[in-house]
């Protein structure tokens, strides 16, 4: 039903967005705002949308439809690709350190998530780089981009709701997406649960506060990240045994959390840092797992500082 309209309304936004495309590029050409890059890549971004779409629909004709490599395929492929325009339009540079980390699989991946263009960042750097195929716990609002719902579905993605209430049944799907890896999977998490805004930052360290004030002493420090919100990682750690941890810092998106933020113009011309660390199975405590996460995330956040007082 969800599909019913998610893809005939991506179907009437991209003949729209084809039909102003030319506008927009004659816009960037002549050096207009960043209105005319946004409209081009939201071109680009239906235009590969609808690629995806038709690729998933022949694995299906084909009889591939369970075909989890041929669709972690397709998805390295889009999300690569878009990126690749991304920073074309927007004349974005990556830079990536600690690349060695990221092999030998499995692993599970613990990324910040500080805007909407660095959900395609572990394709590029780990997926397209390394060929590690990964599985993603994503947020079930996601399933609206008719793409990643197709795709998403079929590579054993976890679309958790969040607030839902049920909590155990959606620890069990996380739980259930992370066991079985192979030595080149991995399985991906968000462990903030949501992009990182200084807003978010200072109603979240006020909840630690009044509900686990012994925490609070740990992350009151945190200046770039969001406390970890602690069920969803460590239910995927446990489950995905013995996988390592990789860390996945990163700077240069700050400030785009919400597409009005990008019309600001700030993305234009940004330098995407990314750090990879990892921490073997052997020293990942079973024991107070929460304090554990907490000392790693705050490495992440110590990153993060030192990175943008290095850009300046």
């Amino acid at each position: 039903m969800r599909r019913a309209w998610t893809i005939p309304g991506y179907v009437a936004a991209w003949l729209v967005s084809l039909a102003l495309a030319p506008f927009a590029a004659l816009g960037v050409w002549l050096g207009a705002g960043v209105a005319a890059r946004l409209l081009l890549f939201a071109a680009v971004y239906l235009s590969y949308e609808m690629i995806g779409l038709a690729a998933a629909g022949l694995l299906f004709v084909a009889g591939r439809a369970r075909d989890r490599q041929a669709h972690a395929a397709l998805q390295r492929w889009w999300a690569c690709s878009l990126f690749r325009a991304a920073a074309r339009i927007f004349r974005l540079e990556l830079e990536v350190a600690g690349d060695e980390a990221a092999e030998p699989g499995p692993v599970v991946v613990l990324i910040r998530h500080a805007s909407l263009l660095d959900t395609l960042l572990p394709e590029v750097v780990l997926a397209d780089r390394h060929r590690l195929q990964l599985r993603y716990v994503l947020k079930r609002e996601l399933l609206a981009d008719p793409c990643l719902d197709v795709v998403g579905q079929r590579i054993q993605c976890a679309f958790v709701r969040r607030g839902s209430g049920e909590t155990e049944r959606e620890l069990a799907a996380i739980e259930s997406l992370a066991r079985g890896l192979g030595p080149r999977e991995g399985a991906l998490i968000y462990p903030e649960g949501t992009r990182f805004t200084p807003d978010k930052l200072a109603r979240a360290l006020e909840r630690v506060q009044a509900l686990a004030p012994e925490r609070s002493a740990r992350v009151s420090r945190l200046r770039h990240v969001l406390p970890v919100r602690s069920a969803g990682p460590l239910a995927l750690l446990a489950a995905a045994a013995p996988a390592d941890a990789l860390w996945f810092a990163h700077t240069g998106l700050e400030g785009l959390a919400t597409l009005r933020d990008v019309l600001r113009g700030g993305i234009v011309g940004r330098r995407i840092r990314v750090a990879l660390w990892r921490t073997p199975r052997s020293v990942i405590p079973a024991a107070d797992a929460l304090r554990w996460l907490d000392e790693q995330w705050a490495r992440v956040d110590d990153w993060v500082d030192a990175a943008r007082a290095e850009a300046g």
